[in-house]
Formats: C-alpha cells, sequence, structure tokens
C-alpha cells in the first residue's frame, strides 16, 4: 500500500468514525440523553414570589417524570417583565432541552404588541403547559380594611380617591391599575416604582398606600395572615369570565365596562392569567425531547407529592397543556390592531 493510499485509508476510517458518532447522538434515546445531566429550570423573579414559588417547586419534582432522571436546579434571573429570560430562552439557550424556564405570564404580550425589547416570537417557544389556568384564582384590586370604601361603588360615589401601589411599566399590577383609572373610570391615583408585591404590602401596613392589585393566591401565599386576619378587602376581581365563589360579593372587571370596545380591550389585557403560571423550552428543539417534557410536566401536575406541594403554597393548581398555551397566544396575537393600539396608549407599553 504506498504512502497516499494509506493516508486515504486513514481518513476514511476517521470520516467513518465522525459518522458513526453522530449517527449514535441522532439515535440516542431520550433516556440516554438525560440520564447523568442537569436541567436548569430559569426563574425570571427574585427569589420569594409566586413565580419564584411555583418554579422552584415544578423543579423539585419535574425530574422523576423525564425519562433519564435528570436533576433540575432552579436559577433565578429577575430581569424587566420576564423580556430578559424569554430573550435568553429564545435566542441563546441550549436547544438541547437542557434549559427551560417559568416565564412571566405578559411576556408573550409584550411580544404582540410590539415592545422592542422583546426579541422572541412567543408562537415559536416550545412550551410546555401552565400549572394555574387561573380556575379557581382571581387578580384582586385590593384596599385596606380600614379604607372606609367598602366597595367599588362607594369608590365611584364617595368623591375618596385612593392610592394604588404599582410596579413598572410591563408589570400586571400596573397595567390593571392603570385599567381600573382609565378604563373603569375609577378615583385612583397610582403610585409606580416599587419592586414588587411584598414592598407595596409593607407600604400599605403603614399608610403609605391604600392598596394594589394582585392575585389572591398571591396574597394567600406571600401574606397569609393578612387575607386570614380580614385585615384586605377585594373591591373589583380581574382575570374572571364570571365571579369566583370565594369571592361571590366582588364584581368582576367585565360586569364593570361600559362599552363593547371597553369590553374588547379588557378581555385582551385579561388573556395572559388564563396561562398565569406557564412554563416553557426554546424553540428547535429535538422533537422527542420536547415531547417528554411536555408529558413530564402534565404529569408532575397530578404528583401527589407535588399536588401537596402546591397546596401547601396556596397555588391554584388547574393545569393546562402546552398546546393549550400555544393556542391562547395565537387567540391574542389575533386581537384587532385598534384594540391593541388603544391598549398601548393607555398602559405605556
Amino acid at each position: 500500500m504506498t504512502m497516499i493510499t494509506r493516508r486515504q485509508a486513514a481518513l476514511g476510517m476517521i470520516a467513518c468514525a465522525g459518522t458513526n458518532t453522530i449517527g449514535s447522538a441522532r439515535a440516542q434515546s431520550v433516556e440516554q440523553f438525560y440520564k447523568g445531566r442537569t436541567i436548569t429550570l430559569v426563574i425570571p423573579s427574585a427569589p420569594g414570589g409566586v413565580n419564584d414559588l411555583a418554579g422552584r417547586l415544578v423543579a423539585q419534582h419535574l425530574g422523576k417524570h423525564i425519562p433519564g432522571n435528570p436533576n433540575v436546579i432552579p436559577q433565578n434571573q429577575p430581569g424587566t417583565s420576564g423580556i430578559v429570560t424569554a430573550n435568553r430562552i429564545y435566542n441563546s439557550s441550549e436547544k438541547d432541552g437542557t434549559v427551560i424556564s417559568i416565564i412571566e405570564r405578559g411576556a408573550p404580550q409584550l411580544a404582540i404588541l410590539g415592545e422592542p425589547a422583546a426579541k422572541y416570537d412567543p408562537a415559536k417557544f416550545t412550551w410546555l403547559g401552565s400549572l394555574s389556568s387561573y380556575a379557581n384564582d382571581a387578580y384582586i384590586l385590593a384596599v385596606n380594611a380600614s379604607s372606609p370604601v367598602k366597595t367599588v361603588e362607594d369608590l365611584r360615589k364617595s368623591g375618596v380617591t385612593i392610592q394604588i401601589g404599582a410596579m413598572n411599566p410591563g408589570t400586571t399590577n400596573l397595567t390593571f391599575a392603570l385599567l381600573a383609572k382609565e378604563v373603569l373610570g375609577l378615583p385612583i391615583k397610582v403610585v409606580r416604582g416599587y419592586t414588587g408585591a411584598a414592598p407595596i404590602f409593607l407600604a400599605m401596613q403603614t399608610n403609605e398606600l391604600d392598596g394594589q392589585v394582585v392575585g389572591l393566591s398571591s396574597i394567600k401565599a406571600g401574606q397569609p395572615a393578612m387575607w386570614r386576619d380580614n385585615k384586605l378587602r377585594a373591591l373589583i376581581q380581574f382575570g374572571r369570565m364570571s365571579r369566583l365563589a370565594e369571592l361571590a360579593d366582588v364584581p368582576t372587571g367585565r360586569e364593570l365596562v361600559k362599552s363593547p370596545e371597553d369590553l374588547a380591550l379588557l378581555e385582551f389585557a385579561e388573556q395572559p392569567f388564563f396561562i398565569a403560571l406557564p412554563f416553557m423550552a426554546p424553540p428547535g428543539m429535538p422533537a422527542d425531547r420536547a415531547k417528554a417534557l411536555q408529558e413530564a410536566f402534565m404529569k408532575t401536575m397530578t404528583d401527589p407529592e407535588f399536588v401537596a406541594g402546591a397546596n401547601r403554597l396556596s397555588l391554584d393548581l388547574s393545569p393546562i397543556n402546552g398546546e393549550d398555551v400555544r393556542q391562547m397566544i395565537a387567540k391574542a396575537a389575533a386581537t384587532p390592531k385598534a384594540v391593541l393600539d388603544r391598549y398601548t396608549q393607555i398602559v405605556g407599553h
């Protein structure tokens, strides 16, 4: 054999070996891929909020339902309305199924509205499902029980202007404080710039503020004593097509609107609640791993240990699957431009 022939043979063997390695990787089963690996579950908020609690609970139980039983490690990455995390998952994260995320429910909506910082198409994420569809929850305009305002009609007629604490643009509590003021016509002064629900509750306890718009489950999870001891009063419930049984005497936002145009606006605004605690993975994942993660997520939702943990945290456990999440986002994306423009004008995105 000549030198050239030997070299050609050696190169052929290397090429063959490379092909076999690639073929082996492609043929690797989901279980083989995940065995011994770690999945990072990104949480787009600081520790202590409802997204953090839900994300850590899912991380604790998800791995046992994924073939190969990988470890799942939570990682907090606070950022503007979840945009930082959504951009990371969409554009730069590993797309092999080793990075997943819980995401702020309003993040898909920001992209639909054309937020320049949102460098992602929400329809293309690999949606795993949502822990909550808000079936047993409500987003309430809550005031201190010491307030002279007892009902929303009191607020309309009393001549009192209440001070409502809120975070920054893009956050749900600011959005609904502004909608209560501008669409429902309530006498509200919105005080912006708070960093979360907990600091707002502290300001309420010192009477710096009268209230805030916040999830009922968030109150029960983060401030259970205030709710249990009747230190808060609900005036309106958003994110509801009908009244929550627990708040049977509190009107929904949809009951209070005055026109079909206002109703269309409120329906768009409320859409994120019906995917209240959504989980996702990057687009472009291998189909078998995407399916495995989606199935594992739904199995986790009925895991008795997970259910017990959700109950201890007072989380609304009314899960929906990834396809349902995707369809709801598609419905929001089909909202008429006139509605989107008015929404943007009011909430300042």
